[in-house]
């Protein structure tokens, strides 16, 4: 125990007690000067106290040898463990990265070694693919939200139908930047999703309007739509799109988190632009055409008359 106290307080450091010299406390703490434990010669010479009280040399009592060393051993849930950190490569996903460790270690790995999870990965394992149901619920929301906005059933599909469209321009952008479907650019389908919804809510809702008030026919009043709402949605799906530009340029600290959001809503953005103005007229016209010839259905029906009987 003198061996190792000599030790700790030589070349580590050891706590004295306290000193107060003008109405400050000072902590006294004892250690040897650098130049004394520099090397292995200078811990040969440190003194400790042998059992007779003497001062004796540590050369006389003990050996010094040079090993090599872990210098931190990390443990996890109390057993000793290797800390594994990586990312994924260009064009993969976290969720591939995932499954290829995990692929790896039961191949190379013995029977003894475990694999486990922490922090953002161990979010990731535990939310699963919940993505799968999070979008069609942001899509189911939308439509109800429309539904009770028009009383109607028929009007919201003519908007909702341009979704897809904004959703495979936003995975074609970020698959043509070889970059990785994470989190953010799932944040960005979900701002899509209104973003595609408020562009076709424009032309179908002058559309409507012209139709009802005008008494002009279903094509009449979607070409009469576009043409009078082009500019607010260029001037304002653009404004957005040069908005989000210096995220997809941007670069330093945090610039792949910018990046994928950027990248998912510039290029989704994009293309509720150009097939929006194309596809929500056709769309609109398609929906009030299955309307009309169902409500002309309902009406041609004659209503049931029950016979005459004879009492």
């Amino acid at each position: 125990s003198n061996i190792f106290g000599t030790l700790q307080t030589y070349l580590g450091s050891s706590y004295v007690n306290d000193l107060t010299l003008f109405g400050r406390t000072y902590r006294v703490t004892a250690q040897a000067d650098s130049q004394f434990r520099l090397g292995p010669d200078d811990v040969r010479l440190l003194k400790t106290r042998n059992n007779s009280g003497g001062m004796v040399p540590l050369g006389s009592v003990a050996t010094v040898k040079e090993v090599s060393g872990a210098d931190k051993i990390t443990h996890y849930n109390m057993f000793p463990a290797a800390d594994l950190s990586g990312q994924p490569a260009p064009g993969a996903s976290t969720g591939d990265a995932l499954a290829a460790v995990e692929r790896l270690a039961k191949e190379i790995l013995p029977t003894s070694f475990t694999t486990d999870w922490t922090e953002i990965a161990l979010q990731q394992k535990l939310a699963g693919n919940s993505a799968a149901y999070i979008f069609p619920l942001c899509v189911l929301f939308v439509f109800l939200l429309l539904s009770a906005l028009y009383e109607s059933w028929s009007l919201p599909l003519a908007i909702i139908l341009i979704v897809p469209m904004c959703l495979f321009s936003s995975i074609y952008g970020v698959w043509l930047r070889s970059m990785e479907n994470n989190i953010f650019t799932q944040i960005g389908f979900v701002v899509l999703v209104g973003l595609a919804c408020k562009n076709a809510i424009l032309i179908v809702e002058f559309a409507k309007q012209i139709q009802d008030r005008d008494a002009k026919d279903r094509f009449t009043a979607a070409v009469e739509a576009c043409r009078l709402r082009l500019r607010p949605i260029l001037m304002t799906s653009f404004a957005f799109i040069f908005g989000v530009l210096p995220l997809v340029l941007s670069s330093g600290a945090g610039a792949e988190m910018r990046q994928a959001l950027g990248t998912a809503v510039f290029f989704g953005m994009l293309g509720v632009t150009g097939f929006g103005l194309f596809l929500t007229p056709v769309f609109y016209v398609v929906i009030m055409w299955f309307k009309e010839r169902r409500s002309k259905a309902v009406v041609s029906t004659p209503p049931l008359v029950p016979e005459p009987t004879l009492s």
